[in-house]
């Protein structure tokens, strides 16, 4: 088998497993992440219902924010925003779903962020 299959079983079993204990509601709905290579992207999501909640990204951050930045630094600041998207509608706890991603850089960054924002994870 080659590697390149190896490392997507590994993913999607890594995915299925955090998955499989992490169900948002209303009152607490999952801050579920998606890292590409050039933006990251953060959704609060009532799984009751399936709707998204509130959602960002780091392209709303770019839009206004020309200079250069990196993406580890732009991933702590869309965690502070959704953090503050999330209060604005009443929003004051979240479970946090990383995905197939392990828990460090962008994704680690979207957390603390998200912390620092008054979002309790």
């Amino acid at each position: 088998m080659n590697s390149r299959k190896i490392l997507n079983k590994t993913r999607l079993r890594r995915k299925n497993r955090s998955r499989a204990k992490i169900y948002g509601t209303v009152e607490k709905p999952r801050l579920s992440v998606f890292r590409s290579n050039r933006y990251t992207y953060v959704q609060l999501i009532d799984d009751k219902i399936g709707k998204t909640l509130v959602s960002a990204s780091t392209q709303e951050l770019m839009i206004n924010n020309k200079q250069q930045t990196t993406k580890k630094d732009l991933a702590g600041k869309l965690g502070e925003l959704i953090a503050k998207k999330a209060i604005e509608k009443g929003i004051r706890k979240a479970v946090f779903n990383r995905g197939n991603y392990k828990y460090h850089g962008r994704i680690k960054a979207v957390a603390e962020g998200a912390r620092k924002g008054g979002l309790q994870l």
